[in-house]
């Protein structure tokens, strides 16, 4: 009998755990800065796409192009903007406005609703030329979308003052929903994420050239993504193909697993990075690897605002953010703390 006593104790401390986290996750809003991180950067990764094609819009693009407007509208599968309308000046117009929302997004400029146009109008600019797309815009997809649950817009924005503005009128019971709708959100992004890497390691796991070890030699080889003066030296070297070819395999099937240990989660994501910035080098896959570096930095939110934080007070022109005074219902202490809003980083992923 006396030992069985320990056994209640031990069930209501790990259900208070669990209350703890449910009550943290419903209360505090987390990774914040890598959202704002990932919103930023998928903003240039869409404003990169237009300029990149900006002396041949019109070819690429436009109603008279390689795929003219009648042909595109009658093999779209799904909406674009671009298809309303067979008229250059229309195109003109939305193309450059798309131009313009990219810029805003990357910026921190117009909110939610300029992240909502800026989804339809690269939905639609991929779709009117599918042919040069290399991967990235599945993950922006689905991504962008979560995005609009979280408070991406907190950080790395131009101070427009309009948002702070907006949000005194929202009520304040809708404003409480907002912090787990961001949780949701970022969850969603990490989920993501992790899925991609998932499916794509056990896919390859089921190709004969990545079992064998040779897959990078002959991937390497490819014209279309050869680096000419570079790749040779990758795939005449025996041990970097074998090495990368099962790297690559180990990497991306275990990275959920390293992203789950908080200890290992920057090291993942830090990895993560440094692969995707290989295969832009080696593979010219730019868009693609920024989309994925993106979304990588929601698992670097708490280094991205020690680094935020360690500029601010050394830069020059840098300022130690101050510490601003939090809403009434969370002024008095808890656990010991004042009743202001510290300039620590924000809560983790997990």
């Amino acid at each position: 009998m006396k030992n069985s006593m320990p056994m209640p104790n031990a069930m209501t401390n790990a259900f208070g755990k669990v209350t703890a986290r449910l009550d943290s996750w419903s209360s505090e809003a987390v990774a914040v800065t890598g959202v704002s991180g990932t919103r930023a950067l998928l903003g240039f990764v869409g404003l990169m796409y237009y300029v990149g094609q900006y002396r041949e819009r019109n070819y690429l693009f436009g109603p008279n192009g390689v795929l003219p407007h009648e042909e595109f509208t009658a093999q779209l599968n799904g909406f674009s903007v671009y298809a309303l309308s067979g008229s250059t000046a229309f195109f003109q117009v939305v193309y450059h406005l798309g131009i313009a929302v990219a810029l805003a997004v990357m910026l921190g400029v117009g909110g939610r609703p300029g992240l909502a146009l800026h989804w339809v109008l690269l939905w639609s600019v991929y779709q009117r030329q599918p042919g040069l797309l290399d991967g990235g815009d599945n993950l922006a997809y689905v991504v962008i979308p979560f995005l609009l649950l979280t408070r991406c817009y907190d950080r790395f924005t131009l101070p427009t003052g309009l948002a702070a503005r907006l949000a005194e009128r929202v009520p304040g019971r809708l404003r409480a929903v907002s912090v787990p709708l961001h949780n949701l959100g970022v969850l969603m992004v990490a989920a993501q994420i992790c899925l991609v890497y998932v499916v794509s390691g056990l896919y390859k796991v089921m190709g004969e050239e990545w079992q064998d070890g040779t897959a990078l030699f002959y991937i390497m080889r490819v014209a279309e993504f050869e680096l000419p003066g570079w790749s040779h030296l990758v795939y005449e070297n025996d041990v970097l193909v074998v090495l990368g070819t099962y790297g690559t395999v180990a990497f991306l099937v275990y990275f959920p697993m390293g992203v789950l240990v908080p200890a290992l989660r920057p090291w993942a994501a830090a990895v993560s990075i440094c692969f995707h910035l290989s295969i832009a080098f080696f593979m010219g896959l730019t868009g693609f690897a920024l989309t994925m570096i993106a979304c990588d930095l929601v698992f670097l939110s708490g280094a991205l605002d020690r680094a935020v934080l360690w500029a601010r007070a050394h830069l020059p022109g840098g300022r130690t953010p101050r510490a601003e005074p939090t809403e009434p219902a969370a002024a008095a202490p808890r656990g010991g703390r004042s009743g202001t809003k510290s300039a620590a980083p924000e809560a983790e992923l997990v």
